[in-house]
Order: structure tokens, then C-alpha cells, then sequence
């Protein structure tokens, strides 16, 4: 029993990163302006989750042996970008999609296609100023658990969970993600398919370079995020076989027979998410 326990521990863990940041205001001559999608402040903020369905073992060595190949190849060293993380990373080069020049990140996305299994599902939060202020009282560690929950509140069937999390501040300190908890724990029971997320679910942050799988979550959300931010598909077609869903959170144009919830039978795309003609959200407090 104890090796079948072992065996299966991939399907306890999940790796979880950010993606976009939680600017939604300045103040500008005394009165507060929205500066979303100004000056590099993105338009969304994103969490993904993945599912690596293999031995972590081997998932891990796969990783690391396409970063020894970065770290011995002198055309990739060139990049000081790569150089830097050759240089100082844990323990080598690490993968880091909005960092790594495209050449690597086609190479990378193909490789993972190729030699790992896994899945992912990302929870969109579009910056809208009057959800943020009304809902979320203009804190980012609150929407931060909210956007976070949905990931987790249907995940009762794992137990013990574990929640293999990239530290980025204080929106991933421990108070903060048992807020999560709690509010999946709410959603879980009011849900089309009530749950009870009674199970035991642990916390396991740390430095991004500190577990390779995390690069993982990393390329899935950079990849939605082009859509999101530029427009782009053809990075996210690429990957999109492994990406099951992509939840568009706070779209209300789409609530309506649910289809802010991209999966493989309704495909994200810039279309869809209406990139053309999506407007910056007003704020005129």
C-alpha cells in the first residue's frame, strides 16, 4: 500500500503561479485615474494550476536536462537573460517564458508537449475598477484568494491537496491562501454539483527557481496571456491541448450559458474574448 501511495503522489500536488500584476489606479493632480493597460500595467490578472500526471521525479529530471542542454548551448548563452539564470539560478538555468527569448520558448513549449504529461487550468481576472473596489476593497491579497479559489473548490477528492505555490509576496503568504481555502470551501457547497472541500490542503511556497515543475504553470499562463494582453493565439495553440480550461471570470458578456469557461469544445482565442474591441475600463471617482 505504501508504494502505491508513492506512486500516485503526482495526482496529490499542484503548481500553481501568477501572471500580470494588480495595478488598477494612480493619482494624477490630485484625482485617482484607472491606468490599465497604460504603460505595461496589464489589462488581466491571471493564476494557473497545474496537474503534472507522471512520477514528479521523472517530470523534474525531464526539465532539468532541456535546462543543462540551454546551459551548455553558447547560442543561448549569448541572451543575458539566460546568462543571468545560467549564473544564479538554484541550480542552473530555469525556464522563465516573459525572460527567455522565442527561439527558446518554441523550443521549450515543444518540448513539453512531447516529453511531459500534464494539464492546466487558469483562472482570468479582467482589471475591472468597480469589481476591485465594491467586491475586493481595493486589496489584492482579496482578490488574490478570490480569483485562487476557483481553482480549488473542486478539488475535494484529493486529500491531503498540496499546493506547490511560486512565492510572489504577500499575495502568497499563508494567511492569504487560507483565505482562499475558506472561500472555496463556501463555493464548493453552492456549486451546480455541490462539494464539501473538507479535505486537508497544505501550503508548500517557495522561490520560483526552487521547483522546476513551476515553469510549467509559468509557460501555460504567458501563453493565455498573449491572448489577453496582445491578441496573440499562436502561442496558446500551441499548448492548448494540455490547457482543459480557461475560466474568463469576471467577462458578464459571457455568463450565459457559461461560456466564459473556455475548454476544449469552446476554444479561447482573441476573438472570443473580444481582444478588437475591448476598451480600457473607465474610472472617473
Amino acid at each position: 500500500m505504501k508504494k502505491q501511495a508513492e506512486d500516485r503522489i503526482q495526482d496529490h500536488h499542484r503548481f500553481i503561479d501568477e501572471a500580470g500584476d494588480m495595478t488598477f489606479f494612480t493619482k494624477k493632480h490630485g484625482r485617482e485615474i484607472s491606468v490599465i493597460g497604460d504603460n505595461g500595467v496589464s489589462r488581466c490578472f491571471m493564476i494557473g494550476m497545474v496537474h503534472v500526471k507522471e512520477d514528479l521525479h521523472d517530470a523534474r529530471r525531464k526539465v532539468m536536462d532541456f535546462c543543462s542542454r540551454i546551459d551548455r548551448n553558447p547560442a543561448f548563452q549569448k541572451y543575458e537573460s539566460v546568462r543571468k539564470r545560467t549564473e544564479r539560478g538554484n541550480n542552473g538555468f530555469y525556464p522563465h517564458a516573459s525572460k527567455d527569448p522565442n527561439d527558446l520558448r518554441l523550443r521549450y513549449i515543444e518540448y513539453l508537449m512531447s516529453e511531459i504529461n500534464f494539464s492546466a487550468q487558469i483562472v482570468v481576472a479582467r482589471k475591472i475598477p468597480d469589481i476591485y473596489v465594491n467586491k475586493h476593497h481595493r486589496n489584492n491579497q482579496t482578490l488574490y484568494a478570490d480569483v485562487m479559489s476557483h481553482l480549488i473548490k473542486d478539488k475535494d477528492k484529493i486529500d491531503p491537496l498540496i499546493l506547490d505555490i511560486a512565492g510572489r509576496g504577500s499575495s502568497t503568504s499563508n494567511t492569504n491562501l487560507e483565505q482562499a481555502v475558506r472561500i472555496a470551501q463556501k463555493r464548493s457547497v453552492r456549486g451546480k454539483i455541490p462539494r464539501v472541500l473538507d479535505n486537508q490542503i497544505r501550503f508548500n511556497v517557495q522561490p520560483f527557481d526552487h521547483e522546476l515543475l513551476l515553469s510549467i504553470t509559468d509557460y501555460c499562463l504567458w501563453t493565455v496571456q498573449r491572448v489577453y494582453e496582445r491578441g496573440e493565439d499562436e502561442y496558446f495553440e500551441m499548448l492548448k491541448s494540455k490547457i482543459s480550461l480557461v475560466l474568463d471570470l469576471y467577462d458578464s458578456t459571457k455568463y450565459d450559458k457559461n461560456k466564459n469557461y473556455y475548454t476544449r469544445r469552446n476554444l479561447l482565442s482573441a476573438t472570443a474574448v473580444g481582444f478588437e474591441s475591448w476598451e480600457k475600463p473607465l474610472w472617473n471617482e
